[in-house]
């Protein structure tokens, strides 16, 4: 996924306060995130570094990459475990998220450190050759990797994810004309903050925001919101404005600007699944259905009721396509 604002205060169990971000993805307080369970964890010092990670189930490693920018591993739990019956399930925080090291100053953040950080995490772990799933920024980070890095997978599966920086853009443009259409009087507020010269990161601009409510954007049935599984201090925005630049709401920037692996997927080797929702409004179906034709070798699912997160909306289904991909 891919995350703008800034986390909303939890004020009670029953209130559900979605901090979002309009163009790569959200923000959100559930009750749900009191109940959150996390499997076994430890610290692994990788490039200079300690990242917390969580392993959970015995065989072939699953490492999941979370998105945002700025999102720790989290929102993978209460979900994920179904697959630990098969495989060893592998959370972490990449450098600046969750319970992982934060930087001194916030230009080490980068894609390429995030790339570095999986396949020094995978080494640190002694995982071998190993499955990978991305999410959302994951996914692009797992794209990045798989590419410079592909005798360290054994199988790529790419969920909800973007291509390039065009793609990105297209997300924030449809997303803000979103807010326009069904929220016209907090438009009108936001352009007044814009007039000013705010950007995406200023404390009043992000406020604006977190009035949209998450539903508008990354679920097909809105209520399906509650399910997301979150916590307290599940999302750095410091990583996020740092690597999609200050005003990535509106303008995507920083290193997001660099990245398009359009004519490279063709050359992955490895067995590829990619995974889109047909009512995702953050990685449109527009652009997704493209990948057929920049990774043709590759299996692609379309989800058609869910949005940015099948796994929450159409769980059976899901995990049954994930480990038949597996499986085979």
């Amino acid at each position: 996924m891919y995350w703008r604002g800034r986390p909303a205060r939890v004020t009670s169990m029953t209130r559900k306060v979605w901090q979002t971000t309009i163009v790569v993805l959200l923000l959100l307080t559930v009750s749900a995130s009191a109940d959150v369970k996390h499997p076994a964890g430890s610290y692994v010092t990788v490039n200079g570094a300690k990242l917390w990670y969580e392993s959970e189930g015995k065989g072939e490693p699953l490492l999941l990459i979370s998105g945002g920018p700025g999102m720790s591993h989290v929102y993978f739990h209460l979900y994920f475990s179904a697959l630990a019956d098969r495989y060893r399930v592998i959370y972490f925080d990449a450098f600046g998220r969750g319970k992982s090291d934060r930087a001194k100053d916030s230009s080490q953040y980068s894609f390429q450190r995030d790339v570095e950080d999986v396949e020094g995490l995978r080494k640190a772990l002694e995982l071998g050759q190993i499955n990978l799933l991305g999410h959302s920024y994951g996914g692009m980070v797992a794209q990045a990797y798989a590419l410079k890095y592909p005798q360290s997978i054994k199988r790529l599966i790419l969920a909800d994810t973007l291509y390039n920086a065009e793609m990105w853009q297209a997300n924030d443009d449809n997303c803000n004309n979103e807010i326009r259409n069904q929220y016209p009087e907090l438009w009108e507020k936001l352009q007044q903050v814009r007039a000013k010269g705010a950007h995406s990161k200023a404390r009043e601009h992000q406020d604006l925001y977190g009035l949209i409510p998450m539903g508008l954007f990354y679920f097909y049935d809105a209520s399906n919101a509650d399910r997301l599984t979150t916590e307290n201090g599940w999302l750095n925005t410091d990583v996020y404005y740092q690597i999609a630049g200050d005003d990535a709401d509106f303008l995507i920037g920083g290193d997001v600007t660099k990245i398009d692996f359009r004519t490279k997927l063709k050359d992955l080797k490895m067995p590829v699944l990619i995974l889109a929702g047909r009512f995702d409004r953050v990685a449109i179906p527009r652009f997704a259905v493209q990948y057929r034709t920049y990774a043709p070798q590759a299996e692609f699912v379309m989800f058609e009721k869910s949005g940015h997160f099948p796994y929450i909306e159409e769980t059976e289904l899901y995990f049954k396509t994930v480990r038949a991909f597996l499986e085979k």
